[in-house]
């Protein structure tokens, strides 16, 4: 096992990884801009490093300014957390040619996959079901009429280099593709500095569900089962649950050995997570791979029973897999809620600020990841989530129960949350049975705002 490892992120995350670490008996060295000085991912690490000002273009995706701390602390390793450079190959690249390991995927693990029309190919190459659509990137609004034309309305635009809802776009017809289109590119230059997009097919009421996967320099894969992360505001998740309550067992194994096999295929090494739609007629098709820990992974944690990040640490330093996939079960019913700051009934928008009381919720079945507390400034630099609330159960009703439970617990004041949208949501009969799908929020929103006149 490593002695001492950088962990190149901020949040939750960052404390995720250094508590594994500690328990690990692994020294951890925290990084932070100017504006986290006093965030406690810095107070619990060992060591802490500042790396640059609020700007995450000149701290988070500093790779210089990263590598430079790595090696004034005479780090073994570097673990990215999820975000940020988590997934950019460059950086993976990088860490190896300085002699620190990147506990993530190889790096042509991280292109390939990062390229979403490569990896479109792979997992075809596969046997894995993927949407019509265009079969490379397109730069050509005229091109990209034919391929809609072809494959029949509605289409999703997406950037070849995407991620997080951003070159995304949703077209009925051709005045609004070439609308689309051109959105997309402009937000995926800006975004990635690719302006590349591709279309596919859009599914009427897909489901979003999620296969996590481990695997070893061995070649071992183990799939952890599957994660439903239907319910998102603006294609970003908001509520994430394992088992899903749209698939049977049959179709659970099926989708696992699925994303296992792409992850045999291309030699994918430590956690990925493969993404899936499910159509009404419960096929799927391949969405994307994610070369990189979740957010969401503690839902699947729980429900598991395998600490995934202790995982990630171990195959790292080349460590075989400490479960078979005979070994994997379900054990219970897992609900994760993103507590983010942003007002709900503005149509989400952030909602930075100070923390002025803070108490979390607990007993049994309860576990909140969150790096916040009283009198910490939410910054508006980043992302707006504050905190994973996880709830388990053995059913799936006692862990709705469990959750509104927990929710009416949870107090942050000072700022904005989503907790009202998340008690909402719990407490809706579609979702209560398990009948939701990509659109729900938007649906739900929209009759909120018309109840509001």
């Amino acid at each position: 096992m490593f002695q001492k490892i950088l962990v190149a992120n901020r949040g939750e995350i960052a404390l995720r990884v250094i508590r594994a670490c500690k328990e690990l008996g692994v020294r951890t060295v925290a990084v932070y801009s100017d504006v986290d000085v006093n965030s406690l991912h810095v107070r619990m690490a060992d060591e802490a490093i500042c790396i640059g000002p609020a700007s995450s273009a000149k701290s988070y995706l500093n790779i210089a300014a990263i590598i430079s701390a790595a090696e004034i602390a005479d780090v073994e390793a570097i673990h990215p957390g999820y975000g940020f450079l988590a997934e950019n190959p460059h950086f993976a690249e990088i860490c190896e040619s300085c002699g620190i390991r990147f506990i993530g995927p190889k790096p042509e693990n991280i292109r390939l996959m990062g390229d979403k029309v490569q990896a479109l190919r792979a997992a075809r190459a596969a046997g894995i079901a993927i949407l019509p659509g265009s079969e490379r990137a397109l730069t050509d609004r005229d091109e990209a009429l034919k391929v809609a034309r072809r494959i029949g309305y509605p289409v999703m635009i997406k950037a070849v280099a995407g991620g997080g809802g951003r070159g995304l776009r949703l077209a009925h017809n051709d005045v609004s593709l070439v609308n689309a289109f051109l959105t997309a590119q402009t937000e995926a230059e800006a975004a990635f500095g690719n302006p590349g997009v591709y279309i596919e097919k859009r599914l009427d009421q897909p489901r979003h569900v999620e296969v996590q996967i481990l695997a070893d320099a061995r070649g071992t894969v183990v799939h952890l089962n599957e994660r439903d992360c239907s319910i998102q505001r603006r294609h970003q998740k908001l509520i994430e649950e394992s088992p899903s309550p749209r698939l049977s067992p049959k179709l659970r194994a099926r989708m696992g050995r699925a994303a296992a096999r792409l992850a045999e295929s291309i030699g994918y090494v430590n956690a990925g997570t493969v993404e899936f739609l499910l159509d009404r007629n419960d096929a799927y098709y391949f969405l994307e791979m994610n070369t990189r820990i979740q957010v969401e992974h503690p839902v699947t944690e729980i429900v598991a029973q395998v600490d995934i990040v202790k995982e990630q640490l171990r195959i790292a330093t080349g460590d075989p897999l400490r479960i078979s996939q005979g070994e994997v079960k379900v054990h219970g019913h897992a609900i994760e809620c993103r507590i983010n700051a942003e007002d709900w009934e503005r149509d989400f928008a952030p909602c930075p600020g100070r923390v002025t009381a803070y108490r979390a919720p607990g007993g049994p079945g309860v576990r909140v990841d969150s790096h916040v507390c009283a009198g910490y400034e939410i910054p508006s630099q980043y992302d707006s989530m504050v905190a994973k609330l996880i709830c388990v159960g053995h059913t799936r009703e006692s862990a709705i129960a469990r959750m509104l439970r927990a929710l009416d617990e949870y107090q942050i004041e000072g700022v904005k949350t989503t907790i009202p949208c998340h008690r909402f949501i719990m407490s809706d009969p579609r979702f209560r049975k398990g009948r939701y799908y990509t659109d729900f929020v938007d649906e739900l929103m929209e009759i909120q705002r018309k109840k509001r006149g």
